[in-house]
Protein backbone atom coordinates (compact mmCIF):
# COMPACT_ATOMS: atom_id res chain seq x y z
CA UNK A 1 0.00 0.00 0.00
CA UNK A 2 3.11 2.38 0.76
CA UNK A 3 4.78 1.56 -2.40
CA UNK A 4 1.50 2.72 -4.16
CA UNK A 5 0.57 5.50 -2.79
CA UNK A 6 4.32 6.69 -3.04
CA UNK A 7 3.78 6.22 -6.84
CA UNK A 8 0.54 7.09 -7.15
CA UNK A 9 0.46 10.66 -4.94
CA UNK A 10 4.63 11.85 -5.71
CA UNK A 11 5.62 9.82 -8.52
CA UNK A 12 8.60 7.50 -6.53
CA UNK A 13 9.20 4.54 -8.63
CA UNK A 14 9.80 1.21 -7.59
CA UNK A 15 13.22 1.21 -8.18
CA UNK A 16 13.55 4.74 -5.63
CA UNK A 17 11.03 3.11 -3.49
CA UNK A 18 13.35 -0.09 -3.12
CA UNK A 19 16.42 2.20 -2.80
CA UNK A 20 15.07 3.76 0.54
CA UNK A 21 14.34 0.42 1.95
CA UNK A 22 17.88 -1.07 1.29
CA UNK A 23 18.88 2.52 3.13
CA UNK A 24 16.55 1.99 6.07
CA UNK A 25 18.33 -1.60 6.77
CA UNK A 26 21.41 0.29 6.13
CA UNK A 27 21.15 2.55 8.86
CA UNK A 28 18.99 1.01 11.34
CA UNK A 29 21.71 0.78 14.02
CA UNK A 30 22.18 4.43 13.82
CA UNK A 31 18.68 5.09 14.64
CA UNK A 32 19.37 2.62 18.08
CA UNK A 33 22.18 5.40 18.83
CA UNK A 34 19.97 8.26 18.30
CA UNK A 35 17.05 6.67 20.40
CA UNK A 36 19.24 6.24 23.17
CA UNK A 37 20.13 9.76 23.47
CA UNK A 38 16.90 10.90 22.83
CA UNK A 39 15.90 8.85 25.84
CA UNK A 40 18.06 10.17 28.48
CA UNK A 41 17.72 13.79 27.20
CA UNK A 42 13.68 13.45 27.49
CA UNK A 43 13.93 12.24 31.01
CA UNK A 44 16.22 14.66 31.80
CA UNK A 45 14.02 17.25 30.32
CA UNK A 46 11.28 15.79 32.43
CA UNK A 47 12.94 15.21 35.96
CA UNK A 48 13.57 18.69 35.59
CA UNK A 49 10.00 19.92 35.16
CA UNK A 50 8.97 17.44 37.96
CA UNK A 51 11.56 18.59 40.59
CA UNK A 52 10.41 22.49 39.41
CA UNK A 53 6.89 21.45 40.45
CA UNK A 54 5.33 23.11 36.96
CA UNK A 55 1.46 23.13 37.25
CA UNK A 56 -0.94 24.24 35.27
CA UNK A 57 -1.17 27.60 36.77
CA UNK A 58 2.27 28.09 35.50
CA UNK A 59 0.98 28.11 31.88
CA UNK A 60 -1.66 31.21 32.26
CA UNK A 61 0.74 34.17 31.63
CA UNK A 62 0.77 37.68 31.81
CA UNK A 63 -0.02 40.97 30.09
CA UNK A 64 1.53 44.23 30.55
CA UNK A 65 4.71 44.84 32.28
CA UNK A 66 4.93 41.22 33.17
CA UNK A 67 5.75 41.78 36.57
CA UNK A 68 5.73 38.46 38.87
CA UNK A 69 5.19 35.94 35.73
CA UNK A 70 5.57 32.55 37.66
CA UNK A 71 5.17 30.92 34.16
CA UNK A 72 7.72 32.44 33.12
CA UNK A 73 9.93 32.10 36.05
CA UNK A 74 9.78 28.73 36.38
CA UNK A 75 10.45 27.80 32.35
CA UNK A 76 14.01 29.80 33.46
CA UNK A 77 14.44 27.58 35.82
CA UNK A 78 13.56 24.45 34.17
CA UNK A 79 15.95 25.56 31.47
CA UNK A 80 18.58 25.99 33.82
CA UNK A 81 18.26 22.82 35.76
CA UNK A 82 18.38 20.90 32.19
CA UNK A 83 21.04 22.58 30.67
CA UNK A 84 23.48 22.80 34.26
CA UNK A 85 23.86 26.52 34.36
CA UNK A 86 23.16 29.29 36.82
CA UNK A 87 20.22 31.41 35.42
CA UNK A 88 18.64 31.31 32.55
CA UNK A 89 16.84 33.96 30.08
CA UNK A 90 13.95 32.43 27.90
CA UNK A 91 11.37 35.30 26.55
CA UNK A 92 9.20 35.33 23.37
CA UNK A 93 10.23 39.25 23.08
CA UNK A 94 13.77 38.01 21.84
CA UNK A 95 12.82 37.54 18.18
CA UNK A 96 15.62 35.03 16.75
CA UNK A 97 18.86 33.29 17.48
CA UNK A 98 20.88 36.17 15.73
CA UNK A 99 18.90 38.62 18.53
CA UNK A 100 19.79 36.03 21.74
CA UNK A 101 23.05 36.08 20.55
CA UNK A 102 23.55 39.87 20.02
CA UNK A 103 21.80 40.54 23.47
CA UNK A 104 24.85 38.43 24.98
CA UNK A 105 27.35 40.06 22.74
CA UNK A 106 26.44 43.70 23.43
CA UNK A 107 25.46 42.90 27.06
CA UNK A 108 29.34 41.32 28.03
CA UNK A 109 31.53 43.24 25.49
CA UNK A 110 32.38 47.06 26.28
CA UNK A 111 34.31 49.43 24.36
CA UNK A 112 37.83 48.73 23.72
CA UNK A 113 37.31 45.07 24.46
CA UNK A 114 38.25 42.31 22.29
CA UNK A 115 36.06 39.24 21.10
CA UNK A 116 37.66 36.05 19.63
CA UNK A 117 35.91 34.03 17.04
CA UNK A 118 37.42 30.56 17.76
CA UNK A 119 35.65 28.74 14.67
CA UNK A 120 36.39 30.81 11.53
CA UNK A 121 33.81 33.46 10.37
CA UNK A 122 30.80 32.98 12.20
CA UNK A 123 27.02 32.87 10.59
CA UNK A 124 26.51 35.43 8.01
CA UNK A 125 24.00 37.37 9.98
CA UNK A 126 26.40 37.80 12.82
CA UNK A 127 28.70 40.16 10.61
CA UNK A 128 26.43 42.63 10.82
CA UNK A 129 26.00 42.14 14.33
CA UNK A 130 30.29 42.61 14.85
CA UNK A 131 30.77 45.19 12.12
CA UNK A 132 32.59 43.04 9.57
CA UNK A 133 30.15 43.66 7.34
CA UNK A 134 29.82 47.70 8.39
CA UNK A 135 26.66 48.59 9.28
CA UNK A 136 25.34 51.44 11.87
CA UNK A 137 25.13 50.32 15.22
CA UNK A 138 27.41 46.91 15.22
CA UNK A 139 29.99 46.00 17.70
CA UNK A 140 32.82 47.52 15.66
CA UNK A 141 31.22 50.95 15.84
CA UNK A 142 30.93 50.74 19.62
CA UNK A 143 34.95 50.32 19.67
CA UNK A 144 34.45 46.24 20.37
CA UNK A 145 37.64 44.71 18.37
CA UNK A 146 37.38 41.96 16.70
CA UNK A 147 39.74 38.66 15.59
CA UNK A 148 39.14 35.47 14.14
CA UNK A 149 41.14 31.95 14.28
CA UNK A 150 40.28 29.85 11.09
CA UNK A 151 39.24 26.25 11.77
CA UNK A 152 42.34 23.81 10.71
CA UNK A 153 41.79 21.51 7.47
CA UNK A 154 40.24 18.43 9.21
CA UNK A 155 37.81 20.92 10.41
CA UNK A 156 38.75 20.36 14.16
CA UNK A 157 39.57 23.79 16.38
CA UNK A 158 43.31 25.03 15.84
CA UNK A 159 43.97 25.01 19.48
CA UNK A 160 48.02 26.43 18.91
CA UNK A 161 46.89 29.27 17.51
CA UNK A 162 43.53 30.16 19.80
CA UNK A 163 46.06 29.96 23.02
CA UNK A 164 48.58 32.55 21.13
CA UNK A 165 45.12 34.29 20.20
CA UNK A 166 44.19 34.78 23.50
CA UNK A 167 45.47 37.64 25.77
CA UNK A 168 44.95 40.21 28.41
CA UNK A 169 42.22 42.06 26.25
CA UNK A 170 40.45 38.84 25.00
CA UNK A 171 37.09 39.52 27.14
CA UNK A 172 35.20 36.78 25.39
CA UNK A 173 35.11 33.59 23.18
CA UNK A 174 32.56 32.80 20.80
CA UNK A 175 32.58 29.56 19.50
CA UNK A 176 29.77 28.57 16.89
CA UNK A 177 28.70 24.60 17.18
CA UNK A 178 26.66 24.66 14.21
CA UNK A 179 28.10 24.82 10.45
CA UNK A 180 26.44 28.18 9.14
CA UNK A 181 26.72 28.40 5.34
CA UNK A 182 30.52 26.68 5.87
CA UNK A 183 30.51 23.08 4.73
CA UNK A 184 32.18 22.23 7.64
CA UNK A 185 31.16 19.61 10.62
CA UNK A 186 29.51 20.85 13.21
CA UNK A 187 31.92 21.18 16.59
CA UNK A 188 31.69 18.17 18.96
CA UNK A 189 31.03 18.48 22.61
CA UNK A 190 34.67 17.62 23.41
CA UNK A 191 35.92 20.20 20.51
CA UNK A 192 33.70 22.64 22.58
CA UNK A 193 35.60 21.53 25.71
CA UNK A 194 39.13 21.67 24.40
CA UNK A 195 38.61 24.94 23.09
CA UNK A 196 37.31 26.25 26.75
CA UNK A 197 39.78 24.53 28.43
CA UNK A 198 42.81 26.30 25.58
CA UNK A 199 41.24 29.52 26.27
CA UNK A 200 40.48 29.58 30.36
CA UNK A 201 44.38 28.03 30.43
CA UNK A 202 45.73 32.04 28.87
CA UNK A 203 43.30 33.83 30.25
CA UNK A 204 40.71 32.44 32.87
CA UNK A 205 38.54 35.24 32.59
CA UNK A 206 38.13 35.54 29.58
CA UNK A 207 34.19 34.29 28.97
CA UNK A 208 33.59 31.62 26.75
CA UNK A 209 30.33 31.68 24.41
CA UNK A 210 28.92 29.01 22.69
CA UNK A 211 26.61 29.78 19.83
CA UNK A 212 24.14 26.98 20.90
CA UNK A 213 21.56 26.66 17.38
CA UNK A 214 20.81 23.50 16.17
CA UNK A 215 22.47 22.14 18.51
CA UNK A 216 20.40 21.54 21.52
CA UNK A 217 19.69 17.83 22.39
CA UNK A 218 21.64 16.05 19.61
CA UNK A 219 24.14 15.04 22.24
CA UNK A 220 23.89 13.56 26.03
CA UNK A 221 25.93 17.31 26.70
CA UNK A 222 25.51 20.56 26.80
CA UNK A 223 28.01 22.91 26.10
CA UNK A 224 27.09 24.53 29.53
CA UNK A 225 28.53 21.14 30.81
CA UNK A 226 31.92 21.07 29.99
CA UNK A 227 32.90 24.78 31.21
CA UNK A 228 30.88 27.50 28.25
CA UNK A 229 30.38 30.57 30.11
CA UNK A 230 27.45 31.40 28.90
CA UNK A 231 25.13 29.29 25.59
CA UNK A 232 22.73 30.80 23.26
CA UNK A 233 19.89 29.86 21.02
CA UNK A 234 16.37 29.94 19.45
CA UNK A 235 13.23 28.52 20.13
CA UNK A 236 11.50 28.07 16.62
CA UNK A 237 15.09 25.66 16.42
CA UNK A 238 15.84 22.87 18.38
CA UNK A 239 14.40 23.71 21.94
CA UNK A 240 10.86 24.84 20.71
CA UNK A 241 10.06 21.43 19.94
CA UNK A 242 7.85 22.64 16.98
CA UNK A 243 5.65 24.53 19.01
CA UNK A 244 7.01 28.35 20.01
CA UNK A 245 5.45 30.57 18.06
CA UNK A 246 7.67 33.10 17.54
CA UNK A 247 11.73 33.32 17.16
CA UNK A 248 11.94 33.36 20.84
CA UNK A 249 15.24 32.45 22.20
CA UNK A 250 17.50 31.26 25.30
CA UNK A 251 20.64 32.65 27.42
CA UNK A 252 21.72 29.86 30.01
CA UNK A 253 24.76 30.33 32.36
CA UNK A 254 26.68 32.28 34.92
CA UNK A 255 23.98 33.87 37.12
CA UNK A 256 26.42 37.44 36.81
CA UNK A 257 26.69 36.88 32.85
CA UNK A 258 22.29 36.43 32.48
CA UNK A 259 21.91 39.60 34.24
CA UNK A 260 24.15 41.42 31.57
CA UNK A 261 21.93 39.83 29.07
CA UNK A 262 18.91 40.87 30.37
CA UNK A 263 20.16 43.85 31.50
CA UNK A 264 20.83 44.23 27.05
CA UNK A 265 17.09 42.84 26.35
CA UNK A 266 15.02 45.19 28.41
CA UNK A 267 16.85 47.81 30.35
CA UNK A 268 19.51 47.96 33.44
CA UNK A 269 17.24 47.75 36.57
CA UNK A 270 14.30 46.19 35.24
CA UNK A 271 16.25 43.03 33.39
CA UNK A 272 14.80 39.97 34.29
CA UNK A 273 11.66 41.25 36.16
CA UNK A 274 9.31 42.71 32.92
CA UNK A 275 8.36 41.22 29.97
CA UNK A 276 4.37 39.89 29.89
CA UNK A 277 4.48 36.07 28.52
CA UNK A 278 1.42 37.01 26.69
CA UNK A 279 -0.28 33.72 26.45
CA UNK A 280 3.42 32.10 24.95
CA UNK A 281 4.00 30.22 28.18
CA UNK A 282 2.04 27.11 27.42
CA UNK A 283 3.79 26.49 23.67
CA UNK A 284 7.28 27.17 24.73
CA UNK A 285 7.11 24.86 27.72
CA UNK A 286 5.46 21.80 25.92
CA UNK A 287 7.27 22.73 23.26
CA UNK A 288 10.49 22.13 25.53
CA UNK A 289 9.07 19.08 26.39
CA UNK A 290 8.43 17.90 23.53
CA UNK A 291 12.14 18.93 21.83
CA UNK A 292 14.31 15.79 22.46
CA UNK A 293 11.68 13.74 20.83
CA UNK A 294 11.35 16.00 17.81
CA UNK A 295 15.20 16.54 17.56
CA UNK A 296 15.56 12.49 17.78
CA UNK A 297 13.41 12.70 14.08
CA UNK A 298 15.25 15.66 12.47
CA UNK A 299 18.55 13.06 13.21
CA UNK A 300 16.83 10.20 11.63
CA UNK A 301 15.18 11.96 8.82
CA UNK A 302 18.55 13.76 7.94
CA UNK A 303 20.78 10.52 8.27
CA UNK A 304 18.51 8.61 5.56
CA UNK A 305 18.76 11.74 3.61
CA UNK A 306 22.55 11.97 3.91
CA UNK A 307 22.80 8.16 3.04
CA UNK A 308 20.44 8.18 -0.10
CA UNK A 309 22.07 11.25 -1.57
CA UNK A 310 25.67 9.25 -1.39
CA UNK A 311 23.94 6.17 -2.83
CA UNK A 312 23.27 8.82 -5.59
CA UNK A 313 26.99 10.04 -5.53
CA UNK A 314 26.76 13.37 -3.83
CA UNK A 315 29.49 14.27 -1.59
CA UNK A 316 27.64 15.01 2.10
CA UNK A 317 28.20 17.04 5.87
CA UNK A 318 28.08 14.93 7.54
CA UNK A 319 28.08 11.28 6.35
CA UNK A 320 24.85 9.11 7.39
CA UNK A 321 27.43 7.08 9.29
CA UNK A 322 29.17 9.99 11.12
CA UNK A 323 28.58 11.56 14.71
CA UNK A 324 26.68 14.29 14.66
CA UNK A 325 26.64 17.62 17.20
CA UNK A 326 23.91 19.82 15.04
CA UNK A 327 20.67 18.78 13.02
CA UNK A 328 22.24 20.64 9.91
CA UNK A 329 22.53 18.40 7.15
CA UNK A 330 24.06 19.41 3.95
CA UNK A 331 24.45 18.58 0.33
CA UNK A 332 27.30 19.51 -2.21
CA UNK A 333 26.11 19.66 -5.68
CA UNK A 334 28.77 21.55 -8.15
CA UNK A 335 25.29 22.84 -9.82
CA UNK A 336 22.89 25.63 -9.32
CA UNK A 337 20.09 23.83 -11.01
CA UNK A 338 20.22 20.80 -8.97
CA UNK A 339 20.32 22.97 -5.79
CA UNK A 340 17.11 24.66 -7.27
CA UNK A 341 15.61 21.02 -8.16
CA UNK A 342 16.69 20.06 -4.78
CA UNK A 343 14.90 22.99 -2.95
CA UNK A 344 11.64 22.93 -5.16
CA UNK A 345 11.37 19.73 -3.65
CA UNK A 346 11.39 19.94 -0.04
CA UNK A 347 8.66 23.01 -0.67
CA UNK A 348 6.45 20.52 -2.44
CA UNK A 349 7.06 17.92 0.21
CA UNK A 350 5.54 20.10 3.00
CA UNK A 351 2.35 20.85 4.85
CA UNK A 352 1.81 24.18 4.08
CA UNK A 353 2.42 26.04 0.54
CA UNK A 354 3.20 22.67 -0.88
CA UNK A 355 1.95 24.61 -4.30
CA UNK A 356 4.73 27.49 -3.60
CA UNK A 357 8.05 27.27 -6.06
CA UNK A 358 11.07 28.74 -4.13
CA UNK A 359 13.03 31.16 -6.18
CA UNK A 360 16.56 32.81 -5.46
CA UNK A 361 16.46 36.11 -3.70
CA UNK A 362 17.79 38.56 -2.06
CA UNK A 363 18.02 38.01 1.95
CA UNK A 364 18.91 40.37 4.92
CA UNK A 365 22.21 39.83 6.05
CA UNK A 366 23.62 37.90 3.63
CA UNK A 367 25.66 38.98 0.42
CA UNK A 368 24.69 36.10 -2.15
CA UNK A 369 21.27 35.49 -3.42
CA UNK A 370 19.52 32.58 -1.47
CA UNK A 371 17.24 30.06 -2.13
CA UNK A 372 14.83 28.94 0.75
CA UNK A 373 12.25 26.17 1.28
CA UNK A 374 10.06 26.33 4.28
CA UNK A 375 6.08 25.19 3.83
CA UNK A 376 6.52 25.56 7.59
CA UNK A 377 3.37 25.83 10.26
CA UNK A 378 5.32 28.92 12.12
CA UNK A 379 7.17 31.08 9.54
CA UNK A 380 11.01 30.16 9.99
CA UNK A 381 10.66 27.40 12.03
CA UNK A 382 14.14 25.63 10.90
CA UNK A 383 13.31 22.85 13.82
CA UNK A 384 10.34 22.21 11.33
CA UNK A 385 11.56 20.56 7.48
CA UNK A 386 13.61 23.07 5.65
CA UNK A 387 16.40 23.64 2.96
CA UNK A 388 18.20 26.60 1.50
CA UNK A 389 21.49 27.84 -0.04
CA UNK A 390 23.30 30.07 -1.06
CA UNK A 391 23.74 31.19 -4.91
CA UNK A 392 27.57 30.85 -4.99
CA UNK A 393 30.12 27.84 -5.76
CA UNK A 394 29.95 24.97 -5.07
CA UNK A 395 26.27 25.22 -4.52
CA UNK A 396 25.48 23.72 -1.25
CA UNK A 397 22.06 22.57 0.02
CA UNK A 398 21.40 23.10 3.94
CA UNK A 399 18.57 21.09 5.20
CA UNK A 400 17.62 20.88 8.65
CA UNK A 401 15.18 20.21 10.59
CA UNK A 402 11.73 18.02 10.52
CA UNK A 403 8.99 17.56 13.11
CA UNK A 404 8.48 13.41 12.30
CA UNK A 405 11.19 11.50 10.38
CA UNK A 406 8.28 9.95 7.89
CA UNK A 407 8.19 13.36 6.50
CA UNK A 408 12.17 14.13 5.88
CA UNK A 409 12.06 10.35 4.65
CA UNK A 410 9.15 11.85 1.72
CA UNK A 411 11.23 14.82 1.09
CA UNK A 412 13.97 12.89 0.12
CA UNK A 413 12.68 10.42 -2.00
CA UNK A 414 10.86 13.75 -3.63
CA UNK A 415 13.89 15.57 -3.97
CA UNK A 416 16.37 12.41 -4.91
CA UNK A 417 13.30 11.88 -8.41
CA UNK A 418 13.96 15.81 -8.67
CA UNK A 419 17.37 16.10 -8.94
CA UNK A 420 17.68 12.30 -11.45
CA UNK A 421 15.70 14.42 -13.85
Amino acid sequence: MLKNLLRNEYGINDDLFRLSQEIEDQIKEKFKEIDNIKEYNQLKVLSAMQEMGLSDRHLLGTTGYGYNDIGREIIEEIYSEVFKTEDALVRNQIVSGTHALAICLFGILRPGDTMLSCAGKPYDTLESVIGTKPTPGSLLEFGVKYEQVDLLPNDEPDLEKIFEAVNENTKLALIQRSRGYSYRKALSIESIRDIIKTVKSKNRNTICMVDNCYGEFVCYKEPSEVGADIIAGSLIKNPGGGLALNGGGYVAGKESIVKLCANRLTAPGLGKRVGASIGAIRNIIQGFFLAPHVVSECLKGAVFMAALFERLGYDTSPSWQADRSDIVQAIKFNDPEKLIKYCEAIQKAAPVDSFVTPIPGDMPGYTHQVIMAAGAFVQGASIELSADGPIKEPYIAYMQGGLMYEHVKLAALIAAKNVMN
